[in-house]
C-alpha cells in the first residue's frame, strides 16, 4: 500500500487541510502519484539509445561517466584492442569481430510541466492536467530508477515553481508535493490568461537551470506557443537534449455525432450543435490542421514529439512509446 502524503499535501499547498484523496482524473492525489513507482517500469530515458531511437543523441556528452555499456559488434578493424575480440562471432563468420562499448553518462533531467488553465480539460479518464502530473511522475521514478537526477519546472497562469535536479526518492516526493499544488489550483472558476507568457518564463528558468547536458522533457498541450517559444526551445536545444511531449484529448479528433457542447474563454460562450456534418467537418479539419502543425513546428527545431491522450492509461503510451 502507498504510504499516506495527505501532511505533505497541505504543506504543499500551502492552503490549509487539503483532502486525502481527489476526484479522480480531474485532479491528482499525492498518494496516487507515489503509487506509480510501482508502474514505471519497461521504458528509459537513457543517454544512449538505438541509432533509430527517437532519443537518440546529437552529440556525446561531455559529463562524468559512470562505466562502460555494451553497444555493438562490428568488424575488426587495423588497432583495434585484440582484448574487445568477440570469439563467438568471429568462430561463427569466420572474420574477426569486435564487441565495442561505449561510456555510460550522467545526463540530469528536467522536466517542465504545464498545469494552466488551458490543461483543465478532459472528455474521457483525465483532465490533460492530470496526465501531464502522471507523465511527470512516471518520467521522475523511472529516471531516479536508472541512476540519475531529476529536477522540475512546474508552472501554472500566475505562478511558477522550480527545482534543481537531485539523485534521491525524497527529491522526487518533494517535486511531486510541488505538483499537486500547481494542480490543486486548478478549478471551473479559475481565470485563464491566454498566451504564452507562463510558459515562455518556465522555458526560459530552464534555459538558466539546465544549462548544457541535459535531458529536457516539456509536457504541456503547446496552447499559445509562439515564435518567443521556438527561439527558447532552440536555445535548450543547442546545449541539451530536448524531449516534448503532447498531451491531447482526443474528443475533437473524434466528434459525436449528435448532442450539443458549450464552449467558453472564461468570459464568452457559445453552444456547438453535432448535429450537423458541416460543423463536425471544420472542427475535424481545424484540430488535424493544428495537431499536423504542432507536429511540423517540433520537427523544425529538430525536437522529437510524443503524442499522449488524456484518454488512455499512460504508463502503457509510455511503455509503447519509449519501451
Amino acid at each position: 500500500m502507498p504510504r499516506d502524503f495527505a501532511a505533505r499535501d497541505r504543506a504543499a499547498t500551502g492552503a490549509g487541510p487539503a483532502p486525502s484523496t481527489a476526484t479522480p482524473g480531474v485532479n491528482v492525489d499525492m498518494n496516487a502519484l507515489a503509487a506509480l513507482e510501482a508502474t514505471a517500469r519497461d521504458f528509459h530515458f537513457r543517454t544512449r539509445q538505438p541509432v533509430h531511437s527517437l532519443l537518440s543523441g546529437r552529440h556525446g556528452s561531455r559529463v562524468r561517466g559512470r562505466g562502460l555499456a555494451f553497444e555493438e559488434v562490428r568488424g575488426y578493424l587495423p588497432g583495434d584492442d585484440v582484448r574487445t575480440m568477440d570469439w563467438r562471432v568471429t568462430a561463427r563468420t569466420g572474420k574477426p569481430h569486435v564487441r565495442v562499448y561505449a561510456e555510460e553518462k550522467e545526463r540530469p533531467v528536467l522536466l517542465v510541466v504545464d498545469q494552466r488553465m488551458n490543461m483543465f480539460f478532459g472528455s474521457r479518464r483525465a483532465m490533460k492536467s492530470v496526465v501531464a502530473a502522471e507523465v511527470a511522475a512516471l518520467a521522475a521514478w523511472r529516471i531516479v530508477a536508472d541512476g540519475d537526477r531529476v529536477g522540475g519546472i512546474l508552472f501554472g497562469d500566475t505562478n511558477l515553481t522550480a527545482s534543481a535536479p537531485r539523485r534521491s526518492r525524497d527529491a522526487v516526493l518533494h517535486l511531486l508535493g510541488d505538483l499537486v499544488a500547481h494542480n490543486r489550483r486548478l478549478h471551473a472558476e479559475a481565470e485563464a490568461r491566454r498566451g504564452a507568457g507562463q510558459f515562455n518564463a518556465a522555458l526560459e528558468r530552464a534555459v538558466r537551470l539546465a544549462g548544457h547536458d541535459h535531458l529536457v522533457i516539456v509536457i504541456s498541450d503547446f496552447d499559445g506557443a509562439d515564435d518567443r517559444t521556438r527561439r527558447l526551445m532552440l536555445a535548450l536545444r543547442s546545449r541539451n537534449d530536448v524531449l516534448s511531449v503532447l498531451v491531447y484529448d482526443p474528443f475533437l479528433l473524434e466528434l459525436p455525432d449528435s448532442g450539443h457542447l458549450v464552449v467558453s474563454d472564461g468570459e464568452l460562450q457559445v453552444e456547438l450543435g453535432f448535429g450537423r456534418a458541416a460543423l463536425r467537418d471544420q472542427i475535424g479539419s481545424f484540430a488535424s490542421q493544428h495537431s499536423q502543425a504542432l507536429f511540423d513546428w517540433h520537427h523544425g527545431i529538430g525536437v522529437p514529439l510524443l503524442p499522449v491522450s488524456a484518454a488512455e492509461d499512460v504508463a502503457v503510451q509510455l511503455r509503447r512509446l519509449l519501451g
